[in-house]
């Protein structure tokens, strides 16, 4: 009988230490850029956290197209420990609206995530007009 508790308890413990996963928890899966001029890169920072009891590791983070970067740390997030997704988005040459979309793979529990980055690119902003060229003086007045 003795034997037969030693062999349960050995058998849960395996299965505990299996189970044990890490979460990512991410501040928000959605970023509206609203308005956004054309031409500088417009970037945002998406915080991540593992709230699981074993580490992550982002394997990868790919874009839906190459106007958009993403970058993150290749070193495992400990459970409680934090980290940045940071994604870039090209705005020159890409004026209306756009929604773009990042695939985050991990050993997590959740291990694919979704992340989403959306606005409008408005045209860049118009040089001023050229000053007008002053007036010639006047031509001398005719005698009579």
């Amino acid at each position: 009988m003795k034997k037969l508790f030693s062999t349960i308890a050995v058998v849960f413990a395996f299965v505990a230490s299996v189970q044990a996963q890490g979460v990512l928890k991410f501040n928000k899966e959605v970023h509206d850029f609203s308005k956004i001029t054309e031409g500088p890169l417009a970037t945002y920072n998406f915080e991540v956290t593992n709230t699981g009891t074993a580490p992550v590791v982002i394997s990868n983070a790919m874009a839906s197209c190459g106007c958009t970067t993403p970058e993150w740390s290749k070193d495992a997030i400990m459970p409680g420990g934090k980290s940045v997704i940071k994604v870039g988005y090209n705005t020159s040459g890409r004026p209306g609206s756009f929604t773009k979309t990042i695939t985050v793979t991990s050993n997590a529990e959740n291990a694919t995530v979704i992340l989403t980055i959306k606005g409008e690119v408005t045209g860049a902003a118009a040089p001023a007009p050229a000053a007008p060229a002053a007036a010639a003086p006047n031509a001398k007045k005719k005698s009579k």
